[in-house]
């Protein structure tokens, strides 16, 4: 990932974008923000966020006109929130004795003509910023405008009050003083660093000729630069007779305070400005599920809110934000953030050379089911962006082998020799087609891999061929190109031996991955074949005729799968009660992009979360996802035990089979099948010596959750009998031994009992035992 693919996720997504209410509001005040605190009771921190935009709150929020409202979401719903009201109800509830803040001073001097609210704010603003600002008014007060509100809309003595943070700020203050271009401008201009001009309607007379150039032609950005270098002018002097509403008065004076202190340090005025003032927000909220409201009314509109009344109102505010992927995605949510953030911290995990790299979870965890895109307006993709950085993880040589190292072992053993089986159907040389089961349904219930081969032949062609293998999914999950292209260049020299048929494909993500990097082989879904006319399905209808149909993440843009599956249901005789997120919306089970293994905790929380989304039994055509539904208690059941199991009851119930029974199952599949349709005489292979473990089914399931294998338990017992390396627990006669396999060293503690080993408990990790040389000791 470079910093132009960073910069261009991070921009896809919008999160962090203003809400609509912001973006209408000229000087962008954080109404989100402010009616969260309001909404809470906290008036002060609300007066707080407010006084960041607005100088003047008092003011403002008794004469705004509210452009932001016409933004609000909360219009088709209630109506628009009364924001100028819940910014007088922080002015009038709020802590007003909360100091201005200012920088230090700066050897600078700026002198602002005109007193009305875009030269308040610009005074404001720059004193704030450290210069050294007089202001000029003509008249015997302060204030332009704002004196000619009615007392009954803005009372005299708010104006007052608002304004004693002048004299807070040290702004020297000079009344009954009129500069004009032909009266005193030219000195003043000699006698400080930059003027602003702000002496609204009807003074254009006072500077003729000077209000021109003032806008940037190539970006089309006020800077309230005029013809002369050093004088600013902004307000509604710019704007004519033409209604200009107060709030863009303070719009303009914070802007031009912008430009007046670019100017003053020599920095571009039109640099990193393209969002100010109104624009419209990229921010996408979903609304479809937001319920109407009434919204509060004043009792008494001249005092305005009661405390309780605004924060009645704040609380009708729906805090717009997007996060439609983290509302439907556990891994998104558990990480605490959102994709943008997200995106930066895979960086920046990318580019360390030295030190600890905190984001490998991140990256390792995420399902790669790439729900995130189809929930996302702008269709991010964390998949995508999860499955590169695993990929330069692997070329830099920095994944840690922790992370997929068992289910990479388990792809191998599916695709070994005790596995791995390519043949034509039974007495002939030629397919028309191959079925190819998937090595997950043969882990899983081997016995539906042979039933519907046989009902292949029988009814659809009987020159079916069969493989048994692995797709290659955990590899390419893991990132590893390597071992998928030794797992594709080894199909595909099956493959051909096979004359290259089409694949009848079981499995939802074997489909995915044959489509994707295996463009050549054509493939059908069994569930098309057994949809179609060609095969006619009896109705085995339980006690329960509806089902709870889960779709594999696998088939997200698969929709003509999506109908056949349920055509199949239909025909079987059930009503399908379809999940909240079904088709190209549906949920990962929890095992996609190996999920389960880097993050076991994390999976089952995606699966909890999904199996609590409906009452009825959960149908799946993954035979994965059925096990993991089953884990976890839900009564689950594969398409092909609709098909083919009589007591569904039970099936439904039936346990999820451990990594050991999954590798035995695949295993004892192939040698039933030479034995049964090939008449071959196939043992299954068993360990070098003959040992019977005892495995109480409580250790067999911590056994399955630290991934150790029988075999590997038998491996260690082997080694440790034959060698007599193991140590001795003197007072309960156990014995506690140790090997390395492979990548890990596995330690088991075991007991003799007539002729069984008892296992009480085994545990692995990644480390090497290094022993001295008794014997050259000796």
């Amino acid at each position: 990932m470079d910093q132009h693919t960073l910069k261009e996720l991070e921009d896809t997504c919008i999160q962090e974008c203003a809400p609509p209410c912001s973006a209408g509001c000229p000087v962008h005040v954080d109404v989100r923000s402010l009616n969260a605190l309001i909404a809470e009771g906290d008036f002060s921190a609300a007066l707080k966020c407010l006084l960041k935009k607005i100088p003047f709150p008092g003011i403002i929020g008794r004469i705004c006109d509210q452009s932001c409202r016409s933004a609000c979401n909360r219009s088709a719903s209630g109506g628009a929130l009364s924001i100028a009201a819940l910014e007088r109800a922080c002015a009038d509830f709020g802590d007003n004795r909360m100091k201005a803040g200012h920088r230090p001073r700066r050897n600078k001097k700026v002198s602002v003509i005109g007193s009305g609210l875009s030269g308040l704010t610009t005074a404001v603003d720059l004193a704030k910023k450290g210069y050294e600002v007089t202001l000029f008014e003509k008249n015997t007060v302060l204030g332009g405008k704002l004196r000619a509100f009615t007392p009954e809309v803005l009372p005299p003595d708010i104006i007052d009050r608002e304004l004693s943070i002048l004299s807070e700020l040290n702004i020297t203050v000079r009344l009954n003083e009129k500069v004009t271009a032909r009266s005193g401008l030219k000195s003043l201009l000699g006698s400080c660093d930059a003027v602003y001009i702000g002496t609204g309607t009807g003074s254009e007379s006072d500077f003729p000729n000077l209000l021109t150039g003032n806008m940037h032609p190539a970006e089309e950005i006020c800077t309230y630069m005029t013809s002369t270098p050093g004088i600013f002018a902004g307000g509604s002097l710019l704007y004519g007779y033409r209604p200009y509403p107060p709030i863009h008065s303070v719009a303009d004076g914070r802007h031009a305070a912008t430009s007046l202190d670019r100017y003053l340090q020599g920095a571009s005025l039109t640099a990193s400005r393209s969002q100010e003032g109104v624009y419209t927000s990229r921010l996408y909220t979903n609304l479809e599920q937001v319920a109407p409201c009434t919204l509060v009314t004043v009792d008494d509109p001249a005092a305005g809110y009661s405390r309780e009344e605004a924060l009645q109102e704040a609380q009708h505010c729906l805090q717009c934000q997007c996060l439609e992927c983290v509302k439907v995605c556990s891994y998104l949510k558990q990480h605490g953030s959102y994709p943008k953030k997200y995106v930066r911290e895979i960086y920046n995990n990318l580019s360390i050379v030295m030190g600890a790299r905190k984001s490998n979870k991140l990256i390792n965890s995420c399902s790669l089911c790439g729900l995130c895109a189809e929930v996302c307006p702008n269709r991010l993709n964390m998949e995508e962006v999860c499955s590169t950085a695993r990929r330069t993880m692997v070329d830099q040589n920095r994944m840690p082998p922790s992370a997929h190292d068992f289910p990479l072992q388990d792809m191998h053993f599916s695709n070994g020799a005790q596995c791995e089986l390519s043949r034509h159907a039974p007495g002939t040389n030629k397919s028309d087609y191959i079925f190819f089961p998937g090595c997950q349904l043969s882990a899983s219930a081997p016995e539906h891999v042979e039933k519907t081969y046989a009902l292949l032949r029988t009814t659809f062609s009987e020159n079916t061929g069969l493989m048994l293998r692995c797709c290659g999914a955990p590899a390419d999950w893991a990132g590893r190109d390597d071992l998928l292209s030794n797992a594709r260049d080894d199909f595909n020299r099956r493959y051909s031996e096979l004359g290259r048929p089409p694949l009848i494909v079981a499995c939802p993500s074997c489909q995915r991955m044959l489509s994707s990097h295996f463009p050549d082989v054509k493939t059908i879904s069994l569930w098309e074949v057994l949809a179609s006319d060609s095969i006619q399905l009896a109705q085995k209808k339980s006690a329960s005729s509806t089902v709870a149909l889960h779709d594999s993440c696998a088939t997200r843009h698969d929709s003509a799968l999506h109908e056949n599956v349920r055509s199949i249901v239909t025909d079987l005789g059930y009503t399908v009660q379809e999940l909240p997120l079904n088709r190209e919306k549906t949920e990962c089970c929890g095992y996609g992009g190996l999920m389960w293994f880097v993050d076991p905790g994390l999976s089952t929380t995606v699966i909890d979360n999904r199996i609590k989304q409906a009452p009825e039994e959960y149908v799946t055509y993954c035979s994965v996802c059925r096990d993991f539904f089953a884990s976890r208690g839900k009564r689950a059941l594969h398409m092909l035990d609709l098909l083919f199991e009589e007591d569904r009851d039970s099936r439904a119930s039936r346990r999820a089979p451990g990594s050991s029974l999954r590798q035995k199952n695949r295993r004892q599949l192939k040698t039933r099948l030479l034995i049964n349709l090939w008449g071959e005489n196939a043992a299954d292979p068993k360990s070098t010596i003959n040992i019977r473990l005892s495995i109480t089914p409580e250790t067999q399931e911590i056994l399955d959750q630290r991934y150790i294998l029988d075999q590997d338990i038998r491996d260690v017992i082997e080694y440790a009998e034959k060698t007599g390396r193991k140590f001795t627990n003197p007072d309960t006669g156990r014995f506690l031994a140790y090997r390395k396999l492979k990548r890990i060293t596995c330690w088991v503690e075991y007991a003799c009992r007539n002729a069984e080993y008892v296992i009480y408990n085994a545990y692995s990790h990644r480390m090497e035992i290094v022993e001295e040389n008794h014997d050259q000791q000796e």
